[in-house]
């Protein structure tokens, strides 16, 4: 039976549009997108996009999310965009340079301090996508919650827990 629109529309509306970003959008970001299009599909609508793209997503990238059965289609390196920033809800900065060095609005962003796997070996990017995969969870779980952004309001002071 398909559900009646305004309930259809409602539950869209729940979901977060989450940018990830890294710097060359093709280790780190495309494996958060393709985490979160499979594990948190019911809150996050994901893309990722890069600082500096590097064009492709490298083979041990693709290697890695196959070998854990995350689809490797429609992962590509490309740069981010007006329209996709002013898009997302959340933007995930995982390019190691801080968000308030990154970008001039950085209110929806959160650092992600994820150590990048390119050039490395296949060791490091299993260890790299199991950090990536526990922490788009905790942001599932967060998102589940009702908690929109990661930082939480204290005295008028943002707190990040930035997943260590």
């Amino acid at each position: 039976m398909k559900k009646p629109a305004a309930q259809s529309n409602s539950k869209e509306k729940q979901r977060k549009r989450v940018l990830f970003i890294c710097l060359g959008n093709a280790c780190r970001s495309p494996m958060a997108e393709s985490v979160a299009r499979r594990d948190a599909a019911d809150v996050i609508v994901a893309c990722s996009a890069g600082l500096t793209p590097l064009g492709f997503v490298p083979v041990l990238t693709m290697q890695t999310l196959a070998a854990n059965g995350y689809s490797i289609e429609a992962l590509c390196s490309t740069p981010i965009t007006r329209a996709v920033w002013d898009a997302a809800d959340i933007v995930v900065n995982m390019s190691g340079i801080s968000k308030e060095s990154t970008f001039t609005d950085y209110a929806k962003v959160e650092d992600w301090d994820v150590q990048d796997p390119y050039g490395t070996d296949p060791v490091l990017y299993q260890t790299i996508y199991e950090d990536i995969r526990r922490r788009v969870a905790q942001l599932a779980e967060r998102l589940r919650n009702g908690a929109a952004n990661k930082s939480a309001k204290s005295g008028g002071e943002v707190i990040e827990d930035r997943g260590k």
